[in-house]
């Protein structure tokens, strides 16, 4: 199976899932900063996926794709992307239901076990060089 098939399944199997809920990612050791839409499109203002809105700039603050700041550096105890996060981002629907941790800590417990998650923690730094293009394999 190539790349590319193996692409369009999680495309059809994420889009079919996830498009039924909105997930957020709320972050900080209480999980009170919100950090944006996980599944909303790239118009969305507060998607992840929207390169433009505070949520999906690599420079803002609140996003997962600055590695400089709390909630996108690979060594700080609040970003997915440490394999060392005490308190990285909660994953919770639009009622509040909780869907696990997004986190690379493999020793995390209650991490989560959504395929978006484990595509966003495998592939995240080419994610970040390309969010719509990723978007777009992802969703569409």
């Amino acid at each position: 199976m190539t790349i590319k098939n193996i692409f369009t399944l999680l495309s059809l199997l994420i889009s079919s899932i996830f498009h039924a809920q909105t997930l957020h990612l709320y972050g900080g050791s209480d999980q009170d900063q919100y950090l944006g839409c996980l599944n909303c499109d790239t118009f969305d203002k507060n998607s992840i996926w929207n390169s433009y809105g505070e949520y999906g700039n690599v420079f803002s603050s609140k996003s997962i794709w600055n590695a400089s700041s709390n909630y996108g550096s690979s060594y700080s105890t609040y970003s997915p992307w440490s394999s060392y996060a005490s308190y990285p981002p909660a994953i919770v629907d639009q009622d509040g239901n909780f869907f696990g941790y997004l986190t690379l800590n493999t020793y995390k417990s209650e991490r989560s076990e959504l395929e978006l998650a484990q595509i966003l923690c495998r592939y995240h730094e080419s994610i970040k060089k390309d969010l719509s293009g990723w978007y777009d394999k992802l969703f569409r």
